[in-house]
């Protein structure tokens, strides 16, 4: 039993840590017993008899021997290794990032990022990846007190056969015990345990290694077949002929010497003896041997990446319409196991060490793994250049990941338009603010006249006023005295408008506050108009605002006409 002590530092569950159980290896290898680090292989004459029994000891908790064929098989099945790597080293390609919603800790953002930010941390989510195949994969990080927090300064990938599931319903995965039965339950933060969800049931039985294994048997005897046929290939079938009359010693010395003729090219028999070479047709090997270990390793190929057209080259080739859509396939497992791995970081190493730094939280930064995929710029920048000036609302974060383009840093230089350009932009904002004040146009549309011709977005952007209805800026038509004509002024009915309504929403909110107010009270249509009249709702600052407005608008009507 190991001795703790309760810590001041509170994990993710709220209860204290046990501190030795972080200050050292909990799994790490031992000369002797569990996890020893001496390991016999089941991949050595392995028949198909004795995989059976293998997995069904699996079945029933007992991975250790269907464990130890899966390390073996990353050893001898080369097709098996290389299509495994492939899927490992595909999340090199996936983007990480915190992402940190609405009352996130800043401080514990800049933390995640920092534990991110190291080194071994991509390596560590390539260990996790050995779950693909395994069905689990176990990563043990080694906590240390370093730069003002409590973080991992060293991941250690554990041994598969260093644990085991229990014994009743084959879920919870457990640290084996010196007598080979499950012992204490592994958990956060002191391990991360990565079961990719590769199909339903236990997790042991997921592993991709389990249906490749079958293949394996089979591919490793038609190996041993074909290089049985490659040692004996293009030598001619030699025929001894001796007489009737010849002694047992005589076909001995035949027999021997249609033996060794192979090798040597050189042999003596007894007089009256033949030799005869039949010549025969040695190009059957890899229609039959070939042809049956491609079939195996095109199979592998299915279930570890999805597909087969970038895995292996067929001597009739492919088409370019065929290695797209294969490769669309690859990219959702590689989108899938990012997210799964995705999962698994944010669950068993980021809310841990979240916690056990700032306190529990009720929101966590999470960590994002996400495939850049390749974009289609001119395409992009083609549609944002159409869709933004008619008014569509485009996040510069949501651009910037589709480029790839990232934040830039308050110190670095930065591109910008053309000088002619600029100086043109500069004037067209000078000359709306000089004629609605400080306002923006959130409407460019092409709007149409009265004579049904459209007139350009840019003039009814810059020449806009505020709507009596909501109060918001749009584009105006009355300030063409000729409708058919282009706006260049703004009319004084459009000022007028304008200058009404600079404080609509102080005359607004109060009355609809106290209204809302009146009418959430009752039950009824007769209560609302009760409430109302009892509410006293002072409506003064809305008349007299009419009032001023009436005037001025019947002045300026008197003047101009």
């Amino acid at each position: 039993m190991v001795e703790t002590r309760r810590s001041s530092i509170i994990g993710p569950d709220g209860q204290p840590i046990m501190v030795p159980l972080l200050k050292g290896e909990t799994a790490a290898p031992e000369r002797y017993g569990a996890r020893a680090l001496i390991h016999y292989s089941e991949a050595s004459g392995l028949t198909p008899a004795r995989l059976g029994e293998i997995m069904r000891g699996a079945n029933m908790g007992l991975a250790k021997p269907y464990l130890t064929l899966a390390i073996d098989m990353e050893e001898r099945y080369l097709h098996y290794a290389s299509q495994l790597q492939t899927r490992r080293l595909a999340l090199d390609g996936v983007t990480i990032s915190v992402s940190a919603p609405k009352g996130v800790n800043p401080k514990a953002v800049d933390f995640i990022e920092s534990l991110i930010a190291d080194p071994m941390f991509p390596d560590m989510v390539a260990s996790l990846q050995d779950g693909v195949g395994k069905g689990y994969s176990v990563v043990e990080p080694i906590w240390e007190y370093e730069g003002g927090a409590l973080r991992p300064v060293v991941y250690q990938h554990r041994d598969p056969r260093y644990f085991r599931y229990d014994e009743v319903g084959l879920r919870d995965l457990c640290l084996i015990e010196d007598s080979g039965l499950p012992g204490p339950r592994i958990e956060a933060p002191y391990f991360i345990k990565h079961e990719p969800y590769l199909r339903a049931g236990s997790p042991v039985r997921r592993g991709v290694a389990r249906s490749a294994a079958w293949a394996f048997v089979m591919q490793t005897f038609a190996l041993q077949d074909w290089a049985a046929f490659c040692e004996i290939y293009g030598i001619p079938f030699r025929i001894g002929k001796f007489h009737s009359s010849a002694t047992n010693e005589d076909k001995a010395t035949l027999l021997r010497a249609v033996r060794a003729i192979a090798n040597d090219a050189a042999a003596i028999i007894p007089q009256g003896m033949e030799i005869d070479f039949q010549e025969t047709n040695g190009n059957r090997g890899e229609a039959v041997f070939g042809n049956f270990i491609s079939y195996l390793d095109g199979k592998v190929s299915l279930i570890i990446l999805g597909q087969t057209m970038t895995a292996e080259v067929s001597k009739s080739g492919g088409s370019l319409a065929q290695a797209k859509v294969q490769e669309n396939v690859r990219m959702d497992i590689v989108r899938f196991d990012a997210r799964q791995n995705s999962a698994t970081v944010n669950r068993d190493l980021i809310r841990p060490a979240v916690a056990m730094n700032f306190g529990p939280q009720d929101i966590y930064p999470t960590v994002q793994m996400e495939l850049a995929e390749n974009e289609d710029l001119a395409a992009l920048g083609a549609f944002l250049g159409q869709a933004v000036p008619l008014g569509l609302k485009v996040s510069q974060n949501y651009v910037r990941k589709r480029a790839s383009i990232p934040e830039p840093d308050e110190d670095e230089e930065l591109l910008g338009a053309p000088a002619a350009q600029a100086d043109a932009s500069q004037e067209e904002a000078e000359k709306r603010q000089s004629a609605v004040g400080d306002r923006q146009s959130e409407k460019g549309a092409k709007k149409k006249d009265a004579t049904g011709k459209k007139v350009a977005a840019e003039q009814l952007a810059a020449l806009g006023t505020r709507c009596p209805s909501c109060g918001e800026i749009h584009g105006t038509r009355l300030a063409a005295d000729d409708p058919t004509q282009a706006i260049t002024a703004l009319h004084d009915t459009d000022t007028l408008v304008d200058l009404a309504l600079t404080d609509w929403r102080e005359i607004r909110d109060p009355l609809l506050a106290g209204l809302l107010a009146a009418v959430g009270r009752a039950e009824n249509y007769e209560e609302a108009l009760a409430n109302i009249e009892k509410a006293g709702i002072d409506s003064a600052p809305l008349q007299e605002a009419l009032a001023r407005a009436t005037a001025k608008s019947r002045g300026l009507g008197d003047v101009r006409d």
